[in-house]
């Protein structure tokens, strides 16, 4: 087999399990959340992995970063105010708002008004099949743990 051949060969088989990878998903809202917050995984790839968190209170209260991951949030129902240091405000979202937190920027994040937040977020790893966002408290929490349903890892 000429090399040409064989990156042909290579590069179907490669289309091939990738296009069996492929996964359909939905997301619903829970109707009733009785944990103060709730993460639900819904796709996961070989790079990226989407999941939606509904808060009641709190949010992600400690000064902290990725060291494998950049974050996209977006606000499905709800608000938020995320930090960065001192406290600092990076961005205060809405409903269909959101933010990007690149790899190694220190941020913490609370549900901002009266209604439960519900918000995505997507995460793309610097490198394929990981499991770990490498995240890294930079400052202890401000108030008790509250993440009642965490993923199975509890580094997300």
């Amino acid at each position: 087999m000429t090399s040409t051949q064989e990156r042909k060969a290579i590069t179907e088989e490669m289309h091939l399990d990738a296009e069996a990878a492929i996964s359909a998903f939905s997301y619903k809202s829970p109707e009733k959340l009785t944990q103060p917050k709730m993460n639900t995984m819904i796709a996961k790839g070989n790079f990226v992995r989407a999941m939606v968190q509904v808060v009641r209170e709190g949010g992600e209260n400690n000064l902290h970063y990725h060291a494998k991951v950049d974050g996209f949030w977006f606000v499905l129902k709800g608000s938020a105010r995320f930090y960065g240091p001192g406290d600092e405000l990076i961005a205060e979202c809405g409903l269909q708002e959101g933010v990007v937190i690149p790899q190694y920027a220190r941020y913490w994040f609370e549900k901002a008004g009266d209604e439960d937040l519900e918000i995505l977020l997507v995460q793309a790893f610097d490198e394929g099949n990981q499991s770990e966002s490498g995240r890294t408290d930079s400052a202890p929490k401000k108030q008790k743990d509250i993440d009642e349903l965490s993923l199975a890892d509890a580094k997300s």
